[in-house]
């Protein structure tokens, strides 16, 4: 688009960003958010109140926790850690996820933010679902992806979307491909990882997703 144009344009997408909706209520039973709860949301009506246009200095800690934060590893991590995405950033419980919904009474949270293997992985026996759509993230994960489906009482079921096998023809065969794939790697070394959740780390592999 140009320079003058371009910049135009970046400034009114992030203009939007700053007014797009931070979470959703599902007939005040299901609240869906990007990451969690964290160590500071209490209550539906801390999100109510965040002033728009948004920016990370207004929001403070607790827009940070509704988009950064994490559940513990399994149910049996209570409390809230320390999360390894960085500092000032943390993981929150079952304790806590419980203790979210008897609060508002409320029956589930959804988020996202990590990539699950199967497009969805329950946690708080069930009273928080990561929902993840994308397949095959990055073009390395292999993974899954998922929608829920809700009944009219609200009941949840899961539609995986599998991911689309391999291309049959080789790069050497397909240059426009081997190209795409170029990019893509560089692309996949330069962005924060998202460790997909329940594999194990490797420890120094910085061109796995799961390097943190």
């Amino acid at each position: 688009m140009g320079e003058r144009d371009g910049i135009w344009a970046w400034q009114r997408i992030n203009q939007l960003f700053n007014w797009l909706p931070l979470a959703a209520l599902v007939e005040k039973k299901i609240i869906c958010m990007h990451g969690g709860i964290g160590r500071s949301i209490n209550y539906v009506q801390q999100i109510e109140s965040l002033q728009r246009p948004i920016t990370m200095e207004a929001g403070s800690v607790v827009l940070m926790d509704l988009l950064w934060s994490d559940p513990t590893e399994n149910d049996s991590v209570e409390g809230l850690r320390p999360n390894a995405r960085g500092p000032g950033l943390v993981t929150f419980g079952p304790d806590r996820v419980m203790e979210f919904c008897k609060n508002n009474d409320l029956q589930l949270i959804v988020r996202a933010h990590e990539c699950v293997m199967d497009g969805f992985e329950r946690f708080a026996q069930g009273h928080l679902i990561t929902l993840f759509s994308g397949t095959n993230y990055c073009g390395t994960a292999n993974n899954a992806g998922a929608i829920l489906v809700l009944g009219r009482d609200l009941v949840v079921v899961p539609k995986l979307i599998h991911p689309i096998p391999p291309a049959i023809t080789s790069p050497e065969s397909s240059p426009e491909q081997h190209v795409d794939d170029t990019w893509m790697q560089e692309l996949n070394l330069q962005r924060p990882p998202t460790p997909t959740r329940g594999r194990p780390q490797g420890g120094n592999d910085r061109g796995s997703l799961a390097w943190i």
